[in-house]
């Protein structure tokens, strides 16, 4: 195999991860909190010997989180909430602690504000968050504290990784920040609002496109490449 059909390979690998990346975003463009995914290529050059041209080969193997704002979509839900600027809610798992920005919580039985799936929502403390029954209207300032009738009964923790790049994607909505995590000092929580995925499906679909015509491109240049080789090697043995 010549360095002509390795780096094509390699801008192929790279193609699909792309094009795997897009179609996630696609999907989960209604999915609250959830923040866009890019794939970040590298170069590798090395150098073949004295006269020789250098070889260059791509690969695609990081993914970038987009961090931008979503639009903000009100609902009026008592602990519906969003966050407008930076920071995280800080979530309990089985898995550990969990930053995310999909703000649609409520509470369960025991009275702890959850996740949809049943995760604890933590204070600034990383306590679970405590919302009692029958205690009058529910109100959440812009820094996370809640208030009960009229009278404060906490606060709902907002974070912020302290290295982005160590923070790790879990699933759809949550992230591992391996780094730690600090309070976020600038964020402001919106009680009754849901923060929608950053994502343009318009501009997705069209670097889809681009993607699916440069991979039809380099998959005609392999398939070419092969009929050459072997008719070398036809010749050869006639």
């Amino acid at each position: 195999m010549d360095n002509a059909t390795y780096t094509t390979l390699t801008r192929q690998s790279g193609l699909l991860q792309e094009m795997q990346v897009l179609a996630n975003n696609i999907a989960n463009a209604s999915t609250t909190g959830y923040r866009a995914e890019g794939v970040m290529f590298s170069e590798h050059i090395k150098a073949l010997g004295p006269g020789t041209e250098s070889l260059s080969m791509a690969t695609a193997r990081v993914r970038d989180t987009i961090m931008t704002q979503g639009s903000l979509a009100q609902t009026g839900g008592t602990f519906d909430l969003a966050i407008e600027g930076d920071g995280f809610f800080l979530i309990d798992t089985p898995d550990g602690q969990r930053l995310t920005r999909a703000g649609a919580f409520g509470p369960n039985e025991l009275g702890d504000l959850v996740t949809p799936d049943g995760y604890q929502v933590l204070d600034a403390g990383g306590a679970p968050v405590f919302v009692p029954a029958g205690a009058g209207p529910i109100g959440i300032a812009s820094d996370g504290t809640i208030s009960a009738g009229g009278a404060p009964i906490g606060q709902i923790g907002l974070f912020t990784p302290d290295d982005p790049n160590q923070m790790i994607r879990q699933n759809g909505t949550m992230f591992d920040a391996q780094g730690g995590i600090a309070p976020a000092p600038d964020g402001r929580i919106l009680q009754g609002f849901l923060e929608n995925a950053n994502v343009n499906p318009i501009l997705q679909v069209s670097r889809m496109i681009e993607v699916q015509r440069a991979y039809e491109l380099g998959q005609s240049f392999l398939e070419k490449e092969h009929d050459r080789i072997r008719s070398v090697i036809d010749a050869v043995r006639s």
